[in-house]
């Protein structure tokens, strides 16, 4: 019987998508599926529609600046954050490229992690034309430093959810690095899972997001509620 294919549907930001917004930044809550910046498939991307809400909210008819400050890919869900300025992406830029943004990622696996908390440390090399990374143990040349936190933090009906706290920022690298472990995401496919999601979407959720205000110098923390889907709603719970 064949697997029934995947439509992508493009949904406008509304209200109930913004996590949080003042004159200087805003951030959505991310539906898996969407992708951040235009690419090739030709779909919305994210960018495009927060400037058209903006637009509308604020009628502004020769459109509205967004700047691109970080990613999430294409099936993983959460906050992701922009900038409304160009003074608050450059210092937004600049607290990332410091580490000064601090993000906090779940993950359901089918296999629970051994040890059930610890630091991965790999060298991740990209290959552009298949998008997929590889993890070296060691450093290779091209490789990029990628260490994470993670941590057990539940179990439910044979589900596994962890943690995941990220020192560096990385294609594809939560992912990849949980799948060395032997734990890769549920319907992630391309990182070992047997089996893809219908939806196009892996079980990866950018819970939070800390940091320090560019310009009013204000402890900001964001969270992200999970997607209703039936599935991630049981682990809510679990979450900081």
């Amino acid at each position: 019987m064949a697997r029934p294919e995947f439509n992508y549907t493009s949904y406008d930001i509304t209200d109930k998508d913004v996590l949080y917004e003042d004159n200087h930044l805003i951030a959505i809550n991310k539906r898996a599926g969407d992708i951040v910046q235009v690419d090739d498939t030709g779909d919305e991307s994210l960018d495009e529609k927060v400037k058209k809400y903006i637009a509308k909210k604020y009628d502004k008819p020769n459109g509205a600046f967004l700047g691109v400050v970080h990613r999430l890919d294409r099936p993983v869900s959460g906050v992701i954050l922009f900038a409304k300025t160009s003074k608050a992406l450059e210092r937004i830029n600049k607290m990332f490229k410091a580490r000064e943004m601090h993000k906090t990622y779940y993950a359901v696996v089918r296999k629970r992690p051994n040890p059930e908390a610890g630091t991965l440390v790999h060298y991740l090399i990209k290959n552009p034309q298949k998008n997929v990374t590889k993890a070296h143990d060691r450093e290779v040349p091209g490789s990029q430093r990628s260490e994470l936190n993670y941590k057990l933090v539940g179990e439910l009906e044979g589900y596994y959810l962890i943690e995941v706290d990220p020192i560096t920022g990385r294609p594809h690298q939560i992912r990849v690095q949980l799948s060395t472990l032997g734990c890769p995401i549920v319907g992630d496919n391309k990182y070992g899972y047997p089996r893809g999601s219908l939806r196009k979407s892996i079980c990866l959720h950018a819970r939070r997001l800390q940091f320090i205000h560019p310009i009013k110098k204000e402890p900001i923390l964001i969270t992200a509620p999970v997607p209703k889907d039936g599935f991630w709603e049981k682990f809510e719970g679990m979450m900081g």
